[in-house]
């Protein structure tokens, strides 16, 4: 134990109210989702994801990747969202031992409508409560932890703006 890198006093506030925010935030979106959407935050998400590739459309196992899930957990959503209309399973016509996942219209226009509200409980819960300076702030120690977290930058891909479907370029 006498080699631990204890954290010091400024680095355990950190870290706590780091905690305390990945902890709160995920409901807080999830809520306002549910009530509003009939969506969950990660159905949201994975949707996002189809609907910043190309065609709209993603491997299974790279969906999985760029939403941080296990296939199996994929695999159970995707389902759920099938059952609603929002996506597709397809055998991939490049590998028929893969399978792709493809947003459909129906999907593409429930983001669109769910997009409006998602955005004002993010400005509401985050944005609202930084100054423009903390917010570049904000990318900067992101963009840090995402180095270690996700030196391949599957999850933090680049983004698409829900009321156009333009690309958004990463920094």
């Amino acid at each position: 134990m006498d080699d631990v890198r204890w954290l010091n006093d400024d680095e355990l506030k950190a870290w706590t109210r780091l905690v305390a925010v990945v902890e709160l935030l995920p409901g807080v979106l999830d809520s306002q989702l549910r009530r509003d959407s009939r969506l969950t935050n990660y159905e949201y998400f994975v949707m996002a994801r189809l609907s910043e590739a190309p065609g709209m459309v993603l491997r299974m196992s790279e969906l999985a990747a760029r939403t941080n899930a296990t296939l199996p957990r994929l695999s159970h959503v995707v389902r759920r969202m099938e059952e609603r209309g929002l996506v597709e399973r397809r055998p991939c016509p490049e590998d028929a031992r893969a399978t792709n996942a493809y947003l459909t219209d129906r999907g593409w226009a429930t983001i669109q409508e769910a997009a409006p509200a998602h955005v004002e409980n993010v400005r509401r819960h985050v944005f609202d409560a930084l100054t423009p300076q903390q917010v570049g702030q904000l990318t900067a120690i992101a963009d840090a932890l995402l180095e270690k977290l996700d030196p391949d930058g599957l999850i933090a891909v680049r983004t698409a703006d829900v009321r156009t479907g333009r690309p958004v370029e990463r920094d």
